[in-house]
């Protein structure tokens, strides 16, 4: 419950409006994905080695999860996030009036398919 309730404030803000309803939906076949592992694990190891073992094997798996979350989220992120687009002719609508870097709420769209390298 700790990763899924704060998911859907990272989720609205890493998406364009029109975008969401896809990737809740994606989302929520990977939650559902990750509780067809940890269901039967939790059934296997209380079967074979009892309650307590299988508690602790679920908090080794939460607790991976975390670790793993700790590493790759950034502790700090900008609301706004300088960035270039090289990749857009100078005349295009995003960039017209910026004659180079811009800084705006960055969100994953067509024009920013991933996170500035210089960012994290």
């Amino acid at each position: 419950s700790m990763t899924l309730t704060p998911v859907g404030r990272v989720l609205r803000r890493s998406s364009q409006p029109e975008d969401r309803p896809a990737l809740f939906a994606a989302q929520f076949a990977l939650s559902h994905g990750c509780w067809l592992i940890a269901y039967p694990v939790a059934g296997f190891v209380s079967a074979n080695a009892g309650i307590d073992e299988a508690f602790i094997a679920l908090a080794g798996i939460c607790a991976a999860g975390a670790f793993v979350a700790t590493l790759l989220w950034p502790a700090h992120e900008a609301e706004r996030i300088v960035h270039h687009h090289n990749d857009l002719p100078v005349d295009h609508p995003h960039i017209v009036n910026t004659g180079g870097p811009h800084g705006h709420e960055y969100v994953i769209d067509d024009l920013h398919p991933r996170w500035p390298k210089d960012h994290a």
